[in-house]
């Protein structure tokens, strides 16, 4: 499981405007970083401008899937992760960032603002820390415990029944 990118970009007419972003192309090799990122930030851009406000989607591009939250007030928000990452945990994130974004960041500056004007840090603290989304995400923490609890509870019973 892996997250690649998170991105924050307002839904404007008629393009998209990129305000934030993080990447973690550190799987890639050197020489492809670059692209790499910059087809994240297309590919962000692309889904954001065809969907909807106030829509959530999941878009499988190659082996990549891209989770697009687009709010009914224009902030956007985008991950890229591998097909293996939960898109529950995907959507919780995007919901987490977009809503302190928009309380630390001035509406005012969504339509114009860009990654170099847009005073956010938090979007590479976010990304690392939900690339293990177990100990990011407090359900998925729980989800693990529980399937743990079954598998020594099973191991119990069949050591139990082998001694019969």
């Amino acid at each position: 499981m892996k997250l690649y990118s998170l991105s924050v970009l307002y839904k404007g007419e008629p393009k998209a405007v990129l305000l934030k972003a993080a990447y973690d192309v550190s799987s890639f090799s050197f020489f492809q970083r670059s692209s790499v990122q910059e087809f994240m930030t297309f590919t962000s851009q692309l889904i954001v401008e065809r969907s909807a406000k106030g829509s959530r989607a999941s878009v499988k591009e190659q082996e990549y899937l891209c989770h697009v939250y687009v709010r009914n007030d224009s902030l956007a928000g985008v991950v890229i992760a591998d097909s293996e990452y939960p898109s529950r945990v995907a959507f919780t994130l995007l919901e987490k960032v977009l809503d302190e974004f928009s309380k630390q960041v001035d509406r005012i500056e969504w339509p114009v603002g860009s990654p170099a004007t847009i005073h956010y840090t938090a979007l590479d603290g976010h990304l690392s820390r939900y690339q293990n989304p177990r100990e990011a995400d407090p359900m998925s923490k729980v989800q693990a415990e529980l399937d743990e609890t079954k598998i020594i509870l099973a191991r119990k019973q069949n050591s139990c029944c082998a001694v019969m």
